[in-house]
């Protein structure tokens, strides 16, 4: 890695994944943030004055304050950014507005996305850092059918990322035959616009979010698949998806039952999920936590409130570890990852900082 930064641009700036991409990235080794962009209607507005309302109420989303030297950025139009001005872009944008911004910008530079845009196409990587970083190599494919400079790279929907680290070890110690997962999934998932009113989840569980529940089982087959010379083939593993937004601010809560390819008991499969990820962590990038995953024998945990932070959210905290007596070798668990840091903004700069360090972009 060169001592100088690169210039990023972070698309989508004013919401709430967009803001934790400023935490992540302020006083980054790696990165320096040259431009925030958003809509038209925040163009030309200092940043600040971007996210807040016409009473003056900041619209600012983290548990950690708004990076001072952000304050008085001006915001741009994503749309009119020079793509040869910066030498990454972040995108956190919505994935009907994302495609043309992300078509726009590939061809240049590379694009780092959270949105769903390209992540179902055939020489896109969808990386989850740790699980399936191999897969990355896909961006040399990218580069040379498109004729691009730059490429796409997303990370999965936030409910598929602590999924598919919880179910990565078991895949690769004892092989996964069926999928059951129920989440219980944050407020802040839904972000502000459309997103869910404080009023609606309020005393309440809503039991739909849509598309969510065909994006967490086509995105788990294609994450959990292998590369075979420059294809994914996806694990053939079905996978059944309840999803359900509950009074939670962050923190995704899952509740999951695996059949195994053969029998494990608790015990060993603990081990093995304790054991997951360390080829990852010591590869010394500076986003990264270090432990993937952490296993708490407390059977009233994880809970979203005091486990979420674990390690700036990073890691995902695995609980409950038992048999499920209806799935052949059924091996049930909880699971807790949090939603905006490594499901979005901090696990994305985490796989850019993958993608700089090899070499391919």
């Amino acid at each position: 890695m060169s001592s100088s930064r690169r210039r990023v641009a972070v698309l989508g700036a004013t919401g709430v994944a967009g803001q934790q991409f400023l935490v992540a990235l302020d006083r980054h080794p790696w990165f320096e943030v040259v431009a925030l962009a958003a809509s038209a209607r925040s163009a030309g507005r200092p940043y600040r004055d971007a996210i807040s309302s016409e009473s003056g109420q900041m619209r600012w989303a983290c548990e950690e304050a708004l990076p001072t030297r952000f304050e008085n950025v001006l915001v741009q139009n994503a749309a009119e950014v020079d793509p040869d001005s910066v030498d990454l872009v972040f995108s956190a944008v919505e994935s009907d507005a994302a495609r043309p911004l992300e078509e726009r910008f590939a061809p240049r530079v590379p694009v780092v996305s959270t949105s769903s845009a390209f992540r179902y196409e055939d020489d896109v990587p969808i990386i989850v850092p740790g699980v399936n970083q191999e897969h990355a190599v896909l961006v040399k494919r990218q580069q040379r059918e498109r004729g691009w400079k730059g490429c796409v790279v997303p990370i999965p929907n936030c409910t598929t990322t602590g999924l598919v680290v919880a179910l990565a070890p078991l895949v690769r110690h004892f092989g996964v035959e069926a999928v059951i997962v129920t989440s219980m999934q944050a407020l802040s998932g839904a972000g502000r616009s459309p997103g869910v009113l404080g009023l609606d989840a309020l005393d309440n569980v809503i039991p739909y979010i849509p598309k969510e529940e065909e994006k967490v089982q086509t995105e788990t087959s294609k994450i959990l698949g292998t590369l075979e010379g420059d294809r994914v083939v996806p694990l053939d593993v079905p996978v059944s998806a309840h999803c359900n937004r509950v009074n939670v601010r962050d923190g995704h809560t899952e509740c999951v039952s695996a059949g195994l390819g053969r029998a494990a008991s608790p015990a060993d499969v603990r081990a093995a999920l304790r054991a997951f990820g360390t080829e990852f962590t010591d590869l010394g990038l500076p986003s990264a936590p270090p432990a993937l995953i952490h296993v708490t024998e407390d059977p009233f945990r994880p809970q979203p409130r005091v486990d979420r932070s674990l390690n700036d959210g990073m890691t995902t905290v695995v609980g409950r570890v038992r048999e499920d007596p209806v799935l052949k070798h059924g091996i049930k668990l909880v699971l807790l990852s949090h939603n905006t840091k490594l499901g979005a903004a901090k696990g994305a700069t985490l796989v850019a900082e993958y993608l700089v360090q090899q070499g391919l972009v």
